[in-house]
């Protein structure tokens, strides 16, 4: 994570300790499942990125071609708190 970090024990994203750019996103599981059984608890929409550049070229998508895609990520804040902030997810970091 960029501009946030994960908790283990409440199993939601928290604010940054200080000082601490990156954190460790948890190990993430992709299950295949029809949209009408998925359950979203309260979350934050939480953008992959390939890198922090966080900018590409505009496909005919209308995403970057840094953009991998969006993760529900529980939170018990807005998703307006986390999005002022910045917070995405990166798979990797810049050297």
């Amino acid at each position: 994570f960029e501009g946030a970090r994960w908790d283990k024990e409440q199993k939601k994203i928290l604010e940054s300790d200080p000082k601490v750019l990156f954190t460790t996103a948890p190990l993430m599981w992709f299950q295949p499942k029809r949209t009408v059984q998925i359950r979203h608890p309260p979350s934050y929409l939480c953008p992959v990125y390939k890198t922090g550049d966080r900018r590409g070229i505009l496909a005919t998508t209308g995403h970057s071609t840094n953009f991998i895609l969006d993760i529900y990520v529980p939170s018990d804040v807005p998703e307006a708190h986390w999005v002022q902030r910045g917070v995405a997810m990166l798979s990797q970091l810049d050297d």
